[in-house]
């Protein structure tokens, strides 16, 4: 099963020169955690409720913080035709719930596949996979500025 079969193609984005304040506002009203940051519809980054918090609250930044000076640029990501299977081990050895889905000919963002799409798919078991590797503690959680 391909990706392009379970995942939503109805995302929320942000833009990087919005202010973190607005990002913020976007996951409390769809109920998420991280959104995808998007110059026009080329995928440039994402901001999670723990990067506002950690990089910018911690800092003692303010709400008008912009989600560029916040967010992370080195995106996990997958493919609308990749398979469902390999992208729960993807999701697994990051450590992360979410992938933004590009289209393969010129990578624009088209979809997410959450952990929640996987366990809901014909291949449910992929979630299974997913979430054994994102719940295992530790892990690649960097949340330093040198990767901003």
């Amino acid at each position: 099963m391909k990706v392009s079969e379970c995942m939503s193609r109805d995302v929320q984005v942000v833009k990087p020169d919005q202010p973190i304040r607005e990002a913020a506002q976007f996951m409390l009203r769809s109920d998420a955690g991280s959104m995808p940051v998007c110059d026009g519809e080329r995928l440039v980054g994402m901001i999670t409720d723990r990067d506002i918090a950690v990089r910018a609250v911690a800092e003692g930044r303010g709400p008008e913080t912009l989600v560029r000076e916040t967010m992370t640029d080195k995106v996990e990501h997958c493919f609308e035709d990749d398979d469902v299977e390999e992208v729960a081990m993807k999701m697994s050895d990051s450590q992360v719930r979410r992938f933004p889905v590009l289209n393969r000919a010129d990578h624009r963002l088209t979809g997410i596949v959450s952990l929640g799409d996987l366990s809901r798919s014909r291949q449910s078991e992929a979630a299974s996979i997913a979430l054994d590797g994102i719940t295992d503690p530790g892990g690649p959680h960097d949340q330093s500025t040198e990767t901003r």
